[in-house]
């Protein structure tokens, strides 16, 4: 374990710069290990813009023994028992509550979200754990005796060998936590690759790994960007990748990846609306738009980022403004933060095209964040909360996912219209109605095209006992994220048909070349 000052990621949870910065380090075989890499990405504190570390680019000696430590170590991991794989879920549960405070404020310093949010994204990812000390019962095949004379079938599930994860910025410490424990407790080995834009709550959660005595090369850790991908999608060794990031290395890991050979989950990108109808608790309804739409600074892949108005619900505009002007922006460390910095300069540029694109197609602006500064923190990526209004679904604002703190307003005079709205679009990731009315709840639930519904819940993110279940275009794949779903994709279904007859078989019998049929 390490903890004391010479941890690799111990200069890194300071706001304290030196002239140097330290560098992040790979995770083969149960070490930190320094990179020999020639090529590195500067990491910057998105609230201040100054350097916190350098990620390298892992070279291909680096990631050949990444992936030859997984395929070692997976031959003594894959007959380890079930309990034993339990008590390493079990510590590594306690050893991340006891620490979700040093994890969040590293991703606070990496990705900028808010403390309170950062310790939402670590227990988020620790309730996967948790459903991951289940596996007694999760790993359970089936059995049916007699199904003809003297004849048994039984089926178990058993793991597939070196698997894949490969994360987002978004959910640093969440994501990997989608991935690693339901790998793990299959009986499989793992190469995490988390993002070059902040990797310390993976690096820290190997710390975490190493002290619940998880055996070395269970899990290894690579960083990079282009390259690092595509050697996952093309190793012969590696059998499964998880991916959760944006459409575009979605649809290529899932193409490349997927001619390879691999099994893939690809969770991609999002375009999630949130219906309003006139009858709905007004204050309610609100409060979850704005939380929803501005939380995190937008940047969750189920986001609220478009609200449609119905009916009498297009008056609740000025109400929805003056909501969404009372958040604090700020740096996410600054106590009573409401939306912090969004992850770096480009992004911040993206999103303010994208606005400028939705007021010059037609849009009216009545909130607009691109003004908003931070008198402390004159240099970091702040957008402060946006409000797009009479948006129409051909505006780019509408048509890209802007990740960003920025709410479109469509308005429809019917519920039926505003169905029709979330059906057209390409994306099936999340989507709301705020209602009082179960009726309308009801039809909305069976007509509305997408994988996660909430009904007066505006994020509706599926508990570990679930599955992470986006669909359409925000999807590839046959297996989504944790849940039963998830331990199927980590798992192959081995069947073993048994006859051991009662008796010997008569020495004049005579041979069948016909398709048994088990009568």
């Amino acid at each position: 374990m390490i903890r004391s000052a010479t941890s690799p990621l111990f200069n890194a949870l300071k706001r304290n710069y030196s002239n140097v910065a330290p560098t992040t380090k790979l995770f083969i075989n149960g070490q930190f290990v320094d990179s020999k890499a020639t090529q590195w990405v500067d990491l910057h504190d998105p609230a201040t813009n100054n350097l916190v570390t350098k990620v390298p680019q892992s070279t291909q000696a680096e990631m050949d023994a990444a992936v030859e430590s997984c395929k070692s170590a997976y031959e003594l991991w894959k007959n380890t028992s079930v309990l034993t794989r339990q008590q390493i879920m079990l510590k590594l549960q306690a050893a991340l509550r006891r620490d979700i405070k040093k994890i969040a404020a590293n991703i606070t310093l990496e990705q900028g979200k808010t403390l309170p949010d950062a310790e939402g994204d670590v227990m988020r990812g620790i309730q996967v754990v948790e459903h991951a000390c289940a596996a007694g019962t999760l790993l359970q095949g089936e059995s049916l005796q007699g199904i003809t004379r003297d004849m048994d079938i039984t089926s178990y599930r058993v793991p597939l060998g070196v698997t894949a994860g490969i994360c987002p910025f978004n959910f640093p410490a969440m994501v990997p936590l989608w991935m690693i424990p339901l790998a793990l407790i299959a009986g499989n080995t793992m190469l995490v690759k988390p993002s070059e834009r902040d990797p310390g709550a993976t690096m820290l959660i190997m710390e975490l790994l190493n002290e619940a005595g998880c055996p070395p090369g269970v899990v290894n850790v690579i960083h990079g960007t282009h390259d690092a991908v595509n050697f996952i999608c093309d190793h012969p060794d590696i059998k499964a990748i998880s991916f959760v990031g944006g459409d575009r290395a979605g649809k290529h890991i899932y193409q490349r990846g997927a001619a390879s050979g691999k099994r893939i989950q690809s969770n991609m990108g999002a375009k999630n609306h949130a219906i309003v109808l006139p009858d709905a608790d007004k204050n309610a309804a609100l409060d979850s738009l704005v939380g929803a739409a501005f939380g995190a600074a937008g940047q969750r892949c189920m986001a609220l980022s478009v609200a449609i108005l119905v009916g009498d619900a297009q008056n609740w505009i000025p109400d929805l403004i003056e909501k969404a002007k009372k958040l604090k922006v700020s740096a996410g460390h600054e106590p009573g933060t409401d939306v912090g910095p969004v992850i770096s300069p480009q992004a911040k540029e993206r999103i303010f095209k994208l606005i400028e694109s939705g007021i010059k197609q037609g849009a009216k602006c009545p909130l607009d964040g691109r003004s908003v500064k931070v008198e402390k923190y004159p240099n970091g990526n702040f957008v402060g909360p946006t409000l797009l209004t009479d948006v129409k679904t051909s505006y780019d604002c509408y048509k890209e996912e802007i990740f960003g703190p920025v709410l479109s307003v469509i308005s429809a005079d019917t519920l039926e219209e505003a169905i029709s709205i979330i059906n057209s679009n390409p994306y099936g990731n999340g989507t709301a109605i705020f209602t009082t009315s179960g009726n309308y709840a009801r039809q909305f639930v069976h007509e509305v095209d997408a994988g996660q519904i909430g009904v007066n819940v505006p994020i509706p993110v599926p508990l570990p006992m679930f599955s992470f279940t986006g669909s359409r275009g925000s999807f590839h794949g046959d297996l989504h994220f944790y849940g039963k779903q998830g331990l199927y994709f980590y798992t192959e279904t081995k069947t073993i048909t048994s006859l051991w007859r009662k008796g010997a078989v008569p020495a004049n019998s005579v041979p069948s070349v016909s398709m048994p049929v088990h009568n």
